[in-house]
């Protein structure tokens, strides 16, 4: 299973109405999008004061990369990224992206999944 965490610096200009609209947006791809398993998203509490630059965010669960991929191309995801970006101080420098192989993190040396080629570094 594959975590796909996703944190944004959105500009100040950018509504709570317009942030809740791309994230329905994608979140109608659950159970749309094969093996596209849940996601959840929300304001970030920052309760250790280490990221204020980045207001919002969004976890989406799914089965495997080969899920991930196809969600990647897949036209809403395409139309919610470009309105993301559009967004975003910076363009897609205002988004971090960190993917967890979940089904592989209570291993020691947990890997994690390189977004350009999908495979997981030897423990």
């Amino acid at each position: 299973m594959l975590k796909h965490c996703v944190f944004l610096n959105f500009k100040n200009d950018v509504s709570d109405d317009e942030k809740e609209a791309i994230m329905a947006g994608l979140a109608r791809l659950v159970g749309v999008a094969d093996g596209l398993i849940d996601m959840t998203f929300g304001p970030n509490l920052d309760f250790e004061k280490k990221t204020p630059d980045f207001d919002y965010g969004f976890i989406v669960k799914f089965r495997d990369r080969k899920a991930h991929l196809a969600y990647e191309t897949h036209q809403s995801h395409v139309e919610m990224g470009g309105r993301l970006v559009a967004g975003c101080y910076g363009g897609v420098e205002g988004i971090v992206v960190f993917d967890v192989d979940v089904d592989s993190a209570a291993k020691p040396g947990a890997s994690i999944i390189a977004a350009d080629d999908g495979q997981n570094p030897s423990d």
